[in-house]
């Protein structure tokens, strides 16, 4: 393996990140999942024009925490003879669900699908925003200004856990078999969603997005996707007096936090030439997820299209 900019490998395997926890953690999500299952979903499906011989596709809508009404694309066979799977699709940061298209082929091997529109990015999902300080750019530092409980990633990670929860009580669906996947932002989605929604059976996240802020700033690779967290420094903490209690506040929506409630099965893909979501945040999150897990290493790839991994995730989510 070639020398990473990152840790050597040896020490990325035992890394467990430096972002502080904070120390109500767990009392913050306990509330929140309590805030996500009071909430009447009102879940409404519309008819797509979006036609397959073998799919019956749909929009789906449903209500959020914070009253929003959250949007997903739901694919499932036009013939279900007994409860079968479902996976749940998470999309990189500022796209959407995609396309109909990609998603036949799991429809075609007798899964439900369904892929979430992230609130205020490229989709179609309500964005209700009511955060006090800086709107201009960036979800990651969207609510940083307000109290943790208005931090906008909060309520996409419930969201996540909330659509998979709905998802496992549609006709068709048998609620033991329902995985989860995507990659950059999609990736950490997928992991907060294994975490928050335990029920998860399988996960296969790339390259996720989401761990170790506070690594990715001391690395000075807060750009790209993370350029946000420069820019937030830049604008209302220039000298850094509050460092330590604004990487405190994010560390509530630090998927490594979250890791260790994870009872699904995972399999992860790493590019160590990623210098966006860089190694070392990745396995911050990988090393403390507690069950059955593995690994795919792509020596020679960054954050891009990873060789083979799709085929790998076919299989794997396959023995569902």
């Amino acid at each position: 393996m070639p020398l990473t900019f990152d840790f050597p490998l040896k020490k990325l395997k035992t890394y467990k990140g430096i972002n502080p926890r904070p120390k109500d953690f767990d009392a913050f999500w306990n509330k929140g999942l309590s805030e996500m299952r009071a909430v009447n979903p009102r879940v409404e499906l519309k008819k797509a024009a979006f036609e397959a011989p073998y799919a019956d596709c749909y929009n789906m809508y449903f209500t959020g925490v914070g009253n929003a009404r959250v949007h997903a694309k739901l694919l499932r066979p036009k013939t279900i003879l007994k409860p079968g799977p479902a996976i749940v699709i998470f999309h990189g940061y500022s796209g959407s669900s995609g396309d109909w298209f990609d998603k036949l082929a799991w429809v075609a091997a007798g899964f439900t699908v369904v892929a979430l529109d992230c609130r205020g990015q490229g989709g179609l999902s309500d964005d209700t925003g009511g955060v006090k300080g800086w709107t201009l750019r960036g979800h990651i530092v969207r609510g940083l200004g307000d109290k943790p409980e208005n931090m906008t990633f909060r309520q996409i990670f419930l969201d996540a856990a909330q659509l998979a929860g709905l998802v496992m009580k549609m006709p068709g669906v048998d609620p033991k078999r329902v995985g989860a996947m995507g990659g950059s932002q999609g990736g950490g989605l997928t992991l907060a969603c294994a975490a928050l929604e335990p029920r998860i059976k399988k996960a296969a996240p790339a390259f996720p997005f989401l761990c170790d802020y506070q690594r990715v700033w001391e690395m000075d690779l807060a750009a790209a996707a993370y350029e946000e967290l420069k820019d937030w420094f830049r604008r209302f903490d220039p000298t850094h007096e509050r460092e330590k209690e604004v990487f405190t506040q994010l560390g509530y929506i630090d998927v490594q936090h979250l890791a260790a409630r994870i009872k699904a099965e995972i399999m992860m893909a790493i590019g160590f030439m990623d210098k966006i979501c860089p190694p070392s945040t990745q396995f911050a999150a990988y090393n403390k997820i507690r069950g059955k897990k593995s690994l795919v290493m792509y020596p020679d790839f960054g954050h891009e299209d990873l060789p083979g991994f799709d085929d790998r995730r076919f299989r794997f989510m396959r023995g569902l």
